[in-house]
């Protein structure tokens, strides 16, 4: 089969087509034929540094933790049948890679199927970004009501963030910049503040609309430690990128570890049903096909890309 390799860590243009083994599935497992698989920040990140030298993973790397295709075939005790359409998260950091391969091996609980109405491209960029919003809305733990705060808003997590948190009954308050406020708007966010490249800032345009500080906050722009003052005192904060403290205030940090969902399909599938249900929109960026990953890879690391870019098998 091939694959989107990693042969050693650099910058995207260090990304090849390779020729691998095609896996085959063991008990309770299936193998997907991939048609379509997103292109997120953790792949960049991944193709950048590579695993950790404990993780014992030999090149060429394969990135990708979500996609979108049909079984094509199953394991002993599989739920699963031959010819199903599905959708399914997987980490790359193991032995037989990640998503952006023609075939990929997964538990049968790491799958959903995709609903009638649902193109596979669009499928495949729900997965991991909808699971990591998920759980950071689990462990906010916010009650209908309250106030949650967005930061990267116009993002693809940030868009999941405001319809998700809509539906659990928040009021949200979410960054824009001038460009993006119509887009923010039309995803649901109760206010729109200005956002700001400087901390202070975009701290301010928050504090302005929220003076005592939101009750939780999904910080999908990735200010850490800088988006700590967007809280009010004993509230609670959704890091997306491992960040974990120092905190103040008493404010409570979660790090959002997606690799904790690994067999969440059955969330997965909840989430599905909410797009069939008009409540949550899958936004998709472009498309490019497996070979021209580079060329996403660089689009996605300049930044501004409103959705999400997905390689098509």
């Amino acid at each position: 089969m091939y694959a989107v390799g990693i042969p050693h860590p650099g910058g995207p243009e260090v990304l090849r087509l390779v020729e691998l083994p095609t896996p085959e599935p063991g008990p309770r497992e299936i193998r997907i034929r991939t048609t379509a698989a997103a292109v997120n920040p953790t792949d960049t990140a991944f193709r950048q540094w590579g695993p950790r030298a404990e993780e014992g993973l030999a090149p060429p790397w394969v990135p990708g933790m979500e996609l979108a295709g049909v079984v094509d075939a199953v394991g002993e005790g599989s739920v699963w049948a031959v010819g199903e359409r599905v959708m399914a998260i997987v980490m790359p950091r193991r032995a037989l890679g990640g998503a952006q391969a023609e075939y990929v091996v997964v538990p049968d609980t790491a799958a959903a199927a995709i609903p009638d109405g649902i193109g596979d491209v669009e499928a495949a960029t729900l997965p991991m970004n909808g699971l990591t919003v998920y759980s950071a809305l689990l462990h906010l733990g916010l009650t209908a009501g309250r106030t949650l705060g967005v930061t990267g808003a116009a993002g693809a997590v940030g868009g999941y963030a405001i319809e998700l948190g809509r539906i659990a009954g928040l009021r949200v308050v979410a960054d824009a910049f001038p460009q993006d406020e119509e887009l923010v708007r039309g995803l649901g966010a109760d206010v729109v503040v200005r956002a700001s490249r400087e901390v202070g800032e975009e701290v301010a345009a928050f504090r302005a609309a929220v003076p005592d500080g939101v009750d939780g906050l999904i910080d999908a722009a990735v200010l850490d430690a800088g988006a700590l003052p967007i809280v009010r005192d004993g509230g609670a904060l959704a890091t997306v990128r491992f960040w974990a403290g120092p905190t103040e205030r008493d404010i409570r940090i979660h790090p959002v570890v997606v690799r904790d969902h690994l067999t969440d399909g059955a969330e997965i599938a909840k989430l599905a049903q909410l797009v069939v249900d008009g409540r949550l929109t899958l936004r998709v960026a472009d498309t490019y096909p497996a070979a021209a990953a580079t060329a996403a890879h660089e689009r996605l690391q300049a930044g501004g890309t409103r959705g999400r870019l997905v390689l098509t098998f």
